[in-house]
């Protein structure tokens, strides 16, 4: 109903008295990389991203722009409250939807990837716990990542030594593919082409590797790989084991404990049952109401 910004978060302040609810506004600074510049439109297409990912869509909104130094950014606000229900939004895992939008908004606009976003999605698989394998394993990676990671880690080498070791801390082995070509493997057996995928052209790739001599082919650093692999796998299946034999004991004294609770209960439900059935039976006519009461009372007290 406000027509202005001052109101309108006061409004959404009145809304809130009615509710138990303290924070009653969330916020988002929207601030695209320092030499990059980004236009109204951008802005508010990110605030639509972050809106849906967060479920706060016909929540009443503000966006604010300002520049500084001559850049310019935004911060956006949503009210949580729906006035007709008078209930605030929950926003669980906000920071990783919002990780979510940001990662895909740097994506779509061709802006160089930060590196935590990055290193946090490329691992190598084999220094995984059993927990961030089981994750790994429901994820699916995006490939416009993976093609910045094989950027990174060229342009951050300057020889096939050291881009052959900075690829292999993100699960990806180098081998000697069809027509004197280097390509990639990851854990899964995909190759990559090394040349597409870290953007140079296939006679950079050849200079760099012009001298070295100890790539694999791509069948023999597949059945290094699914070695490797099989060996992890194992070590998982052992501390599983491990920890079910420690765990064990007490869970079959646990289990055993409430075996014989149970037996106690429905004995003294049986007992609390068959009294007022026989009582009821050798009772005259005239007491027949009183001794229901007391049965239906002892079937209230079992359940």
């Amino acid at each position: 109903m406000s027509e202005d910004l001052h109101s309108a978060l006061g409004e959404a302040e009145a809304i809130s008295k009615g509710t138990r609810c303290t924070q009653f506004l969330f916020s988002l600074s929207l601030n695209p990389p320092e030499n990059e510049k980004a236009s109204v439109e951008a802005f508010e297409a990110a605030a639509d991203m972050a809106e849906q990912k967060l479920g706060l869509e016909d929540h009443p909104r503000a966006i604010v722009f300002h520049e500084k130094e001559g850049r310019r950014h935004a911060h956006a606000v949503w009210s949580r409250f729906d006035a007709q229900t008078m209930k605030a939004k929950n926003l669980p895992f906000y920071k990783s939807r919002l990780n979510e939008v940001s990662k895909e908004l740097y994506l779509e606009n061709g802006w160089e990837l930060p590196k935590g976003f990055i290193d946090r999605d490329l691992r190598n698989p084999l220094n995984f716990t059993l927990k961030e394998w089981q994750q790994a394993k429901r994820v699916q990676q995006d490939p416009r990542v993976i093609k910045e990671m094989f950027r990174d880690c060229w342009q951050r080498s300057d020889n096939g030594e050291a881009l052959k070791n900075a690829l292999e801390e993100k699960g990806f082995h180098l081998a000697k593919g069809d027509r004197r070509s280097v390509v990639a493997i990851d854990f899964r057996g995909e190759v990559y082409a090394l040349s597409r995928w870290s953007g140079v052209k296939a006679r950079d790739v050849k200079a760099r590797f012009a001298l070295d001599e100890s790539l694999g082919s791509v069948d023999a650093v597949k059945k290094q790989i699914t070695a490797r692999m099989d060996d992890k796998l194992k070590g998982f299946v052992r501390n599983i084991d491990l920890n079910y034999r420690k765990m064990r004991p007490a869970v079959e004294n646990q289990r055993t404990q409430m075996v014989e609770r149970q037996k106690k209960e429905r004995r003294r439900c049986h007992v609390n049952l068959k009294e007022p059935e026989e009582a009821f039976h050798l009772m005259p006519q005239a007491s027949i109401m009183v001794a229901f009461f007391h049965w239906a009372k002892a079937l209230r007290r079992c359940r």
